[in-house]
């Protein structure tokens, strides 16, 4: 087959790896080479699944020699295989980077015939990239598990970000559904990345020519709805991932039923979207806001609350500390607060100093009163809407009032229910 039947085949094979981020780097173009990384993640086009991407999100091949039950690549699935040559992909990125199609390249692969042939191969589509085109644009690649850490550290120089699937949230779901893939094995290249982008980091503090590795961090992705861990177990791992591998993003794929296979959701079957909203929701409450993953979710209550966001429902179930003054709370509580982002707490601090803040202060701070009234003061006093009793408070937040459009807070809008039609009055700024 020619390249674009390949081209087809293997971007549409990658739709279900959700870390493909651009963010964290701000490398500046250089006279003599082609591309830069500064300000990546605007988009330019939609997958045929409703995705905004900017990358060229493709994988080196699809054709594994490992038979996971989750996915559609596996050995035993009957589908297209198809095998880039390193020359090939080095040369349709650049030909859709000139075409101003794309920003940068998000390569992962199968793994075909073993890890280290293909970390070779995906070495060389690099190495054509950097050394012979020059190309200085955002590239994230996925590490192989089981691959040398030769390998794979040679990967990180040439590449801006790295990520390796943890795949599951616990050793007793990856042993039940991808039985060729190892808990060790996983965690190795992880550690290993950890390590090397810290080496890095000593390198350039004494050395400002010393190589990089992986500046833009590493990250990585775990499947959630299709085994029987509790949004707790989840959150607890995220968090450790955090600390320990200093992960720069934990990713959430819903997983869609695309395969069958024993103890796994049935085909056709919608993915637990509203699941991996929340979770992405008390994710950006511990990297963010200060909070515990502990303090979200506790044993009585290991799943997240449909109806309400975890920072609202956080609020709820510790009424006592509220509400709180505006104008004498410390940062750690203003971000606390339902409707209070990290901006709108740093603006509270700064304009406070001047003068006392008003309940319509804070609306041009960019407050989303709808939710902070129930938990605010300004200066002792409340807003008289906002005296409600406890048991009409968890409605009101769960309402379409308070989120703005939603037929019911047990959905979830999503690109994946959303029509062609729809999704051109989307882009051309219409609804």
């Amino acid at each position: 087959m020619d390249a674009m039947e390949k081209l087809q085949i293997l971007t549409d094979a990658a739709k279900y790896d959700a870390a493909c981020t651009s963010s964290g780097l701000n490398r500046a173009g250089k006279r003599g080479t082609l591309g830069n990384a500064a300000a990546c993640g605007i988009c330019h086009s939609f997958s045929a699944d409703g995705r905004c991407i900017s990358l060229l999100k493709v994988l080196m091949s699809n054709a594994c020699v490992y038979n996971c039950a989750y996915c559609v690549n596996r050995r035993e699935n009957d589908s297209r295989r198809a095998t880039f040559t390193p020359r090939e992909l080095a040369d349709l990125t650049i030909a859709f980077y000139r075409r101003n199609y794309i920003e940068g390249l998000f390569l992962s692969s199968a793994v075909v015939k073993n890890p280290d042939y293909t970390c070779e191969r995906m070495l060389e589509t690099l190495a054509i990239l950097r050394n012979e085109y020059r190309f200085g644009g955002y590239i994230h690649v996925k590490g192989i598990p089981g691959a040398s850490p030769e390998l794979i550290r040679a990967l990180g120089l040439l590449a801006d970000r790295m990520s390796v699937n943890i795949e599951f949230p616990s050793q007793k779901s990856l042993a039940l559904h991808a039985p060729d893939k190892k808990k060790d094995a996983i965690l190795a290249p992880i550690r290993q990345i950890r390590e090397n982008i810290r080496e890095s980091k000593n390198e350039l503090a004494l050395f400002r020519s010393a190589p990089k590795f992986a500046p833009a961090g590493q990250s990585t992705q775990m499947i959630i709805g299709a085994t029987e861990e509790t949004d707790r177990h989840i959150l607890l791992l995220s968090q450790s991932l955090y600390r320990k591998y200093a992960m720069k993003r934990v990713f959430y794929s819903a997983y869609m039923p695309v395969v069958s296979a024993p103890n796994l959701p049935v085909p056709g079957g919608k993915p637990p979207l509203l699941r991996e909203h929340r979770l992405y929701q008390a994710d950006w409450l511990l990297r963010f806001y200060g909070f515990e993953a502990e303090e979200i979710l506790d044993e009585a209550n290991p799943n997240f609350n449909p109806l309400l966001d975890p920072k609202c429902n956080w609020a709820v179930n510790h009424l006592h500390l509220f509400p709180v003054d505006v104008n004498r709370a410390p940062r750690e509580m203003l971000l606390r607060i339902p409707g209070v982002g990290v901006k709108s707490a740093n603006r509270i601090l700064a304009a406070r100093r001047l003068a006392p803040l008003t309940f319509e202060n804070l609306a041009k701070l960019g407050v989303v009163m709808k939710r902070a009234q129930y938990f605010i003061l300004c200066s002792g006093r409340q807003m008289p809407e906002a005296r409600i009793r406890e048991s009409a408070l968890i409605p009101l937040l769960g309402s379409r009032h308070v989120f703005g459009g939603a037929e019911t807070p047990m959905e979830q809008l999503s690109m994946f229910d959303t029509t062609q039609e729809d999704l051109a009055k989307c882009i051309s700024g219409q609804i």
